[in-house]
């Protein structure tokens, strides 16, 4: 594996031996914080999120022995890179914001500090899908700081006129694309560059595109999950009941689904906010069902996805690990900090991670856009959280990964290749690349 540590050679040699846990070693560092024997200690904390500079600063009023220093970085995938290159100079950050898809990568570059005896007492206060977000292989790399709550949204108008009803299933759901298709009308839509479409189906239904054997990855692509997420896209596509419009025209797309030529969406409540700034002619039409269910399965709701599924981390290079710990419970413990970061204009407009975040749902979701759907919609939000998978791994080269699935998607939504086809070509692909990087890896 290529490490991006101070200690490549030894964390090389580890991994080589044993899959994550013995690549933790400490060897030391700038711990990216400065500290005077004198003064408190100083923190630092890149993220990118709207509100985090107010929690900071209130954090900052709250604390004489600790204070954190933040860095807004430019977003997500921004993070990712400036990340790499601090790491590489031994100038990481203490605490970095970042999502649960990255965690595990991370922690195979011996990136991150285990933090589970600083944080574990505090289990309990956390949803347990946003809980299982923060961790490897039993160990505690960061604080859960918010949660993805996955829901349908469709046009309450559109499916009474035609005689539907809120699909249950995924059956439902292409059936009731069927009678829409015969007006000009689809279902849902299939962005060529977004593969998270088949990320979450098969997450949904149970696949395990990444497990850890013993001292070995194990590689899956074409479980039950995969192949049953698979047939029920691929049906989709042959029946023409997606559109395929892009992100990139973010306002076209929008444009789409406020004129009902697209009237689903599966999404969660940050994606709400970028609807109403850009409707004009269906605001209050909406309403949210739960997740369409398999066959013959209970509802369960994918893991959170993207940038919603929030965390901070503590990195290996941070000189104060437990102080970098205890601030990042209070920035997603304290009330103060929580309300800041889930009220949108102040914040980000995210549901929080905790245990019960009943209290916040109605900050997180549109009345403008549900209109007569909202008091109902927040009991579909809150449920969500329930029943969510929290089995899920993401491998240690998932960005890699996830480029090269991202470069063949627009393959499977143009008709030039079928979603099994893609999901065999990744299992070879994935297996080969571990391989490459040094990584023990069986599949």
């Amino acid at each position: 594996m290529k490490s991006i540590s101070p200690c490549r050679s030894v964390r090389r040699a580890a991994t080589a031996t044993f899959a994550l846990s013995i690549l933790l070693t400490a060897c030391g560092g700038s711990g990216g914080d400065d500290a005077s024997s004198q003064g408190p200690v100083t923190l630092e904390f890149w993220g990118w999120a709207n509100g985090q500079e107010a929690v900071v600063k209130a954090f900052n009023a709250a604390h004489k022995d600790v204070q954190l220093k933040y860095t807004k970085v430019t977003d997500q995938l921004g993070t990712q890179k400036q990340l790499s290159n601090a790491v590489k100079a031994n100038n990481a950050p203490c605490l970095v914001q970042n999502t649960a898809e990255y965690v595990t990568s991370w922690v195979s570059q011996g990136a991150l500090a285990d933090i589970t005896q600083y944080v574990k007492s505090k289990e309990s206060a956390f949803n347990e899908g946003a809980w299982s977000g923060a961790q490897v292989q039993g160990k505690v790399y960061g604080v859960p700081t918010s949660s993805a709550p996955s829901f349908t949204v469709y046009r309450t108008d559109v499916f009474e006129k035609y005689g539907l009803e809120a699909p249950a299933t995924w059956d439902d759901f292409i059936a009731s694309g069927e009678v829409l298709k015969k007006h000009g009308i689809k279902v849902t839509n299939y962005a060529g560059e977004d593969p998270s479409t088949l990320e979450v189906l098969a997450m949904q239904a149970g696949a395990r595109w990444y497990t850890i054997d013993g001292n070995a990855w194990q590689v899956n692509f074409q479980d039950k999950g995969s192949l049953q997420a698979a047939e029920v896209i691929q049906e989709i596509i042959d029946k023409d009941l997606n559109s395929k419009l892009s992100f990139s025209d973010y306002a076209a797309l929008q444009r789409n689904f406020d004129s009902g030529g697209t009237v689903t969406r599966q999404i969660s409540t940050w994606q709400m906010s970028g609807m109403v700034q850009n409707f004009t002619k269906s605001l209050g039409e909406w309403a949210l069902s739960p997740w369409p269910a398999f066959a013959g399965s209970a509802v369960r709701t994918p893991a959170g996805t993207n940038q919603s599924a929030g965390l901070n981390l503590v990195t290996e290079q941070c000189k104060h690990p437990e102080q970098a710990a205890e601030a990042a419970l209070w920035l997603s413990t304290d009330p103060g900090a929580v309300k800041t970061m889930a009220t949108p204009g102040t914040g980000s407009g995210v549901l929080p991670a905790l245990k019960d975040s009943s209290p916040y749902t109605d900050m997180t979701i549109s009345k403008e856009l549900l209109g007569k759907n909202y008091e109902p919609a927040k009991k579909i939000v809150n449920d969500s959280l329930g029943t969510v998978n929290t089995d899920w791994t993401f491998g240690p080269n998932w960005t890699a990964m996830f480029t090269e699935l991202q470069s063949q998607w627009g393959k499977v939504v143009s008709k030039e290749l079928k979603v099994t086809e893609l999901l065999a070509h990744m299992q070879k692909w994935t297996v080969d690349d571990l391989k490459s990087r040094g990584i023990n890896v069986k599949g």
